[in-house]
């Protein structure tokens, strides 16, 4: 049974009136991580001793020492070193949930294309090496040289192709809800575009809910299927722009949003991202994820 098919199975158990009637605190536990990208200047060896003396089950590589190609890194330059760091991590309980690439896919035919093309293949590859499910991938802004229709055709065949590639190494390819993918209708027409079975979503509600403002239960019911891993932060807007804040201290509705998927006993990652790397302002991690399995766990606990 792939996990496409174990998802799908699990959310018709989890429909039943059985299911229904078992309370969360029973078996299941959210998988609590945090993305590297709040700790831009922590060493692999660092992020993993903090993840396991705070409550954290996994880690989200997105950089480490502002290296964002992972593949550029000495962690992982041959496969000593690379078994080193999963032995550092199963004594430590803790698994790598996703390997988020800089991998762009709404980009023409042509050179700059081929280049995130083969960044994503390079972080398949690494992906399998390392036992970990996943690796990211994004649109940002859509080009203004193309219409919105041949960019997300662009990005569909994108992850067709990267699709492909990680079912060969057992690996799946989530596009993230980033940038100008935001939107609800978008993403419905992208994933039906996109029908292979080893491509999916990183839900990120925050970037969503920020600009577009449709309710998460709308969002969710309509992706839910595709949903595999999700950004977990919160904002204020101060003049339209997200300023981050700690779990709960925002506008966004964030608890709506872990409770839905929580009542489903979503399989997948609550990856906290706090973007440090690129706000620079923001507290340190050392505070920031200190807070978030608190901040989560005392709204479920309520």
């Amino acid at each position: 049974m792939n996990r496409r098919h174990f998802l799908a199975a699990s959310a018709t158990l989890a429909a039943s009136p059985l299911m229904a009637r078992i309370p969360f605190q029973s078996e299941y536990k959210p998988r609590l991580g945090f993305s590297t990208l709040g700790c831009p200047d922590w060493t692999l060896d660092q992020s993993i001793e903090f993840a396991a003396a705070n409550g954290y089950q996994g880690i989200e590589l997105r950089g480490i020492q502002r290296e964002l190609d992972l593949t550029k890194r000495p962690e992982f330059f041959s496969k000593k070193e690379i078994n080193l760091v999963r032995a550092k991590m199963r004594a430590k309980k803790l698994r790598f949930t996703n390997l988020g690439s800089s991998a762009t896919l709404h980009f023409p035919k042509g050179d700059i294309r081929d280049k995130n093309i083969d960044e994503g293949k390079r972080f398949i590859l690494l992906a399998e090496q390392l036992g970990c499910p996943n690796i990211r991938v994004f649109p940002n802004n859509f080009l203004k040289e193309q219409t919105k229709e041949q960019t997300l055709q662009l990005i569909a065949d994108g992850l067709n192709e990267l699709g492909e590639f990680g079912m060969e190494h057992g690996v799946f390819v989530l596009i993230e809800t980033h940038g100008d993918l935001v939107y609800l209708k978008d993403l419905e027409w992208l994933m039906k575009q996109a029908k292979h079975p080893n491509i999916g979503l990183v839900w990120d509600c925050c970037n969503m809910w920020t600009i577009t403002k449709e309710p998460p239960m709308q969002v969710y019911q309509s992706l839910k299927k595709y949903i595999f891993h999700t950004h977990i932060k919160d904002a204020l807007l101060v003049n339209g722009q997200p300023k981050y804040v700690y779990l709960g201290k925002g506008q966004v509705p964030i608890f709506e949003t872990i409770d839905l998927l929580v009542k489903d006993q979503f399989n997948g990652s609550f990856s906290f991202e706090w973007e440090k790397m690129w706000h620079p302002e923001l507290d340190g991690p050392e505070l920031a994820f200190a807070d978030y399995p608190k901040a989560f766990m005392a709204h479920l606990n309520k």
